[in-house]
C-alpha cells in the first residue's frame, strides 16, 4: 500500500511542504537546515507515499552499515500526517527495514522527536521500535519548564536577578552573533577544550533562512555584551540552543536576569520552554553543575531517548 522513495533534491518540495503540515515536525528537519552540513553525512533520506499522497518521511543517512535516523540532528525518526494509523507505521517499518537490508544494512539507530514537540501524539514508532525489539541505548535529560504550572526560581538564581536588576544589566534582541560567538567557545574551550557545533558562518546562514525562529537575546552592561542566549523557536517548543557569559556577566548573574526575562516576562506565546540536554555520551554521563542551573529555573526532566536495532 506504500511507495518509498529515497530522497533526491527534486523532492524537496514534497518534503518540506509535508514538514510543516506534520504532526510532529519541526524547522529543524526542513531541508535547509538539515542541508547545512550535507558535507559531513550521507544522506539516505527516505518518503513514504500512500496512493500518491505523502504520508510519512524519515530523515537519515548511513555510516559502517548503520542507518541512523539522523547523526546530524538531535532527533529524527518517522515524521508523520494526521492521517496515519498504528497499522500503517508498522507497515512503513516493514517497507523500510526490507529496503535498507536490500542495500546491506545491519543496523538501525533510531531518535525519536520527544513528546514535547508533537503538535498532535505520534508515538506509534515507539511502539514500532518495541516490536522490533529495538533497545534503548541512549537516555539524555533534558530540562524543561511548562509555562502554564511553572516552579519559581530557586533562592540562588533570584539573586542573581536582583544584583543584575540593581545593576543596570538591560536584555536586547540581537543579530551580532559575532560577539557571542566569541563568548561562547572561549568558554567551550576553557571548561571542555571544544568549539560550538555550529561555526559561526552556519550559525549566521541559518539565522539568515529562518529569521523567525533562530533568536539571539543578550545581556548589555555598559553597551558590552556579557551574556547570551540563542533560542530555537519551534510551533510548541522555545529551546535553548546555546547559553554562554563572559566573567563579568557571571559575576553579575546575567543570565539569571536573561532567563527571569525570557521565562517570567511573557515573551512567547509558546508553551514549553526547555534547556536542552545536560547529559553526554549518550546520557551516562550527567553534568552536575548544568543540570543544577537548569533545575534552579524550574526546569524538570524531560527525555531526548535513542534506540538501537538489528535488522535480521
Amino acid at each position: 500500500m506504500f511507495e518509498i522513495k529515497r530522497y533526491t533534491s527534486d523532492l524537496k518540495s514534497d518534503w518540506d511542504s509535508f514538514i510543516q503540515k506534520s504532526k510532529n515536525g519541526t524547522f529543524l528537519l526542513l531541508r535547509d537546515y538539515m542541508d547545512y552540513h550535507s558535507d559531513r553525512f550521507d544522506d539516505s533520506s527516505f518518503l513514504f507515499y500512500k496512493k500518491n499522497r505523502l504520508e510519512a518521511v524519515i530523515p537519515g543517512n548511513i555510516k559502517d552499515k548503520t542507518f541512523f535516523s539522523h547523526q546530524g540532528l538531535t532527533y529524527g525518526g518517522l515524521i508523520q500526517s494526521t492521517k496515519l494509523s498504528t497499522i500503517d507505521v508498522l507497515t512503513i517499518f516493514t517497507i523500510l527495514n526490507q529496503n535498507l537490508q536490500d542495500i546491506g544494512i545491519e543496523r538501525v539507530v533510531y531518535k525519536p522527536i520527544p513528546l514535547i514537540y508533537h503538535q498532535i501524539p505520534a508515538q506509534e514508532d515507539i511502539y514500532a521500535l518495541f516490536k522490533l525489539n529495538a533497545v534503548k541505548i541512549g537516555c539524555n535529560i533534558s530540562s524543561t519548564i511548562f509555562q502554564d504550572n511553572k516552579i519559581r526560581f530557586n533562592e540562588l538564581r533570584r539573586r542573581g536577578v536582583k544584583k543584575s536588576s540593581n545593576t543596570g544589566v538591560t536584555i536586547v534582541e540581537s543579530n551580532q552573533f559575532d560577539t557571542f560567538w566569541l563568548i561562547l567557545n572561549q568558554n567551550l574551550e576553557n571548561k571542555y577544550n571544544k568549539k560550538a557545533v555550529h561555526s559561526l558562518d552556519e550559525i549566521n546562514a541559518l539565522k539568515d533562512t529562518f529569521p523567525n525562529n533562530i533568536k539571539l537575546y543578550t545581556a548589555l552592561k555598559d553597551n558590552e555584551t556579557i551574556a547570551g542566549v540563542v533560542l530555537y523557536l519551534t510551533e510548541s517548543v522555545v529551546h535553548v540552543q546555546y547559553i554562554a557569559a563572559n566573567e563579568h556577566g557571571k559575576s553579575l548573574g546575567a543570565l539569571d536576569y536573561l532567563f527571569n526575562h525570557l521565562i517570567n516576562d511573557n515573551l512567547f506565546t509558546i508553551k514549553i520552554f526547555d534547556f536542552g540536554q545536560s547529559t553526554e555520551d549518550m546520557g551516562k554521563y550527567l553534568n552536575e553543575n548544568l543540570i543544577f542551573q537548569k533545575e534552579g529555573f524550574g526546569g524538570r526532566g524531560i527525555i531526548y531517548e535513542v534506540y538501537e536495532y538489528f535488522i535480521n
